[in-house]
């Protein structure tokens, strides 16, 4: 044992007494490896201590008083002189009790360790879980509602939706062609376009007043509907504003103002969910809509959205017309009427 050396011929002279009852004897002590061995001054040992289980009665006093562990009636005295020999006593005793093994410790640390692992499992999956429970409980009506407040808040930076009786029909129509539930078009706020939880699409004016070819609107109506198959806009909504947003929509079945504004204001200055050109022509496909227009309107040279075009789905096929040439002129002064 390291800490033995520079004790190997310590010595001590101390009283011993193996019972109440018996006188004390003064003893030479000498330590061991692992034990205290109490002698006579004849060198004749008269017993063995383990310094593992070796006990003092009265930590702090003197004269200092040991017995082993379990027979506090055997005790041996140690004058506050013997300063050397209690130092051994005690740092031995260290050294060994870092020596043995601590299933205690190793108990908590298991314990510690199966704490971690569960609440890491309820931070990185519980969240997730209940956003997509979240998601797929929430009824139709109460997205729409949703939408509708988030539209609202929009307006308050766009200025009012376009709209007219004369117009209506035109983007219900156009809402009934791209596959949509409705249209809003705004004079500003938004890029081009955005979905709304509730299936209401928005669309900034320079897509219908820009461009001759409806198709170039139904286009980003498409895209809106794209991106809502690849994240739904209520979960991007969760996603914006963190799991205490579905707890409290979940429980209470309502969303705060400031939840609204959190979202608004991400939505309309960050990032959309990226989608690929397999997934944007897939759904330009089910509406039977040519992607062409779109892409030219995105990129007027073709050359980042060469995909949209060698690929468009409706290429050499009779197309639908989008709208009756009536309806797309009163679209396009939707917002100066």
């Amino acid at each position: 044992m390291t800490a033995l050396k520079q004790y190997q011929r310590i010595e001590a002279t101390g009283l011993w007494r193996t019972s109440p009852d018996e006188q004390r004897r003064e003893v030479v002590v000498s330590i061991g490896e692992a034990t205290l061995t109490i002698s006579d001054f004849n060198d004749r040992a008269l017993t063995h201590w383990s310094l593992a289980a070796l006990v003092r009665q009265n930590p702090g006093e003197f004269p200092a008083v040991f017995n082993p562990d379990g027979d506090p009636d055997e005790t041996l005295e140690l004058a506050k002189s013997e300063t050397t020999m209690l130092e051994a006593i005690d740092r031995l005793q260290r050294a060994i009790d870092r020596a043995r093994p601590h299933p205690g410790r190793l108990r908590w640390a298991s314990v510690a360790g199966v704490v971690l692992a569960v609440l890491a499992v309820l931070l990185l999956w519980l969240p997730r879980t209940l956003q997509s429970h979240v998601v797929s409980v929430v009824p139709e009506i109460k997205r729409q509602e949703i939408g509708a407040a988030i539209l609202e808040r929009i307006e308050r930076v766009s200025g009012q939706a376009c709209a007219s009786r004369e117009t209506n029909p035109s983007l219900e129509r156009l809402a009934q062609r791209t596959g949509v539930r409705q249209i809003v078009v705004l004079p500003a706020g938004v890029p081009d376009s955005l979905i709304l939880p509730g299936g209401t699409v928005l669309l900034n004016r320079s897509l219908v007043e820009d461009h001759e070819d409806p198709a170039v609107a139904a286009g980003y109506v498409v895209a809106a509907r794209a991106r809502a198959q690849v994240q739904d806009p209520l979960d991007d909504l969760l996603d914006r504003t963190g799991p205490t947003t579905a707890f409290r929509l979940l429980t209470t079945g309502e969303l705060t103002a400031e939840i609204i504004d959190t979202y608004t204001e991400q939505v309309l200055s960050g990032p959309r969910p990226e989608i690929t050109d397999d997934e944007l022509l897939s759904v330009f496909a089910q509406a039977a809509l040519p992607s062409t227009p779109y892409a030219y309107a995105r990129d007027i040279t073709g050359e980042t959205v060469i995909g949209l075009i060698e690929a468009d789905p409706m290429a050499g096929r009779t197309l639908e017309q989008v709208l009756p040439d009536r309806d797309w002129v009163q679209l396009q002064n939707i917002c100066g009427q």
